[in-house]
């Protein structure tokens, strides 16, 4: 049985992320894995890291919570909508305040960097209003992939980490969203695997 935390980054409740989320769980659950899942959105914390690594802040227990549950995971799959060639703010706040030195990654007396999830593997699935995958990777050489996949997670000791686009969101019709509502079933299988 494997484990495996979802963590969706979207801020909002209707929306295809959630449907994404909905879909992965009942599958991966169906696979026989054990779930658990993280609405960024709906939790409870200051997401602004007011004192930079100056001055540590109190963790909520919301945030307590959601890193509890990473380290319980041994695969974690990163749900979210591209906006502005990267990650919502409140994800990107989410990082800034719970993925933190000692808690996350660590660094030696010689400053070599290490992090500290390692053992657990990642999926990203990220969506994209008006980005066609060629775009984004072509003139916006993966900026916000880079982000997360690299500057963050991988960062942090999450490998291999795989990635999944589906843009643009726009041009999907019912039937296009059905299909990939299909393919995220599968890929939920295969993580289970």
């Amino acid at each position: 049985m494997k484990k495996i935390v979802i963590i969706n980054g979207h801020p909002g409740k209707e929306n295809l992320n959630s449907a994404i989320v909905d879909s992965y769980i009942n599958s991966a659950r169906e696979a026989g894995s054990e779930v658990r899942y993280i609405a960024i959105g709906a939790l409870d914390f200051n997401p602004n890291l007011q004192f930079g690594y100056s001055q540590r802040m109190e963790l909520e227990p919301d945030l307590v919570k959601a890193l509890e549950d990473i380290q319980w995971s041994e695969h974690t799959v990163w749900i979210h909508p591209m906006w502005w060639l990267g990650i919502p703010a409140i994800m990107k706040g989410f990082f800034d305040r719970a993925f933190l030195p000692g808690i996350t990654f660590k660094k030696d007396e010689k400053g070599v960097t290490e992090g500290l999830l390692k053992g657990k593997t990642g999926r990203i699935i990220t969506t994209a209003g008006d980005l066609s995958l060629t775009m984004y990777e072509e003139i916006y050489k993966s900026s916000g992939l880079v982000q997360l996949k690299e500057g963050i997670l991988g960062y942090c000791g999450i490998a291999p980490i795989t990635s999944n686009f589906i843009g643009p969101l726009n041009e999907l019709n019912k039937s296009d969203r059905l299909k990939w509502l299909k393919k995220i079933k599968y890929l939920a299988l295969v993580d289970s695997k």
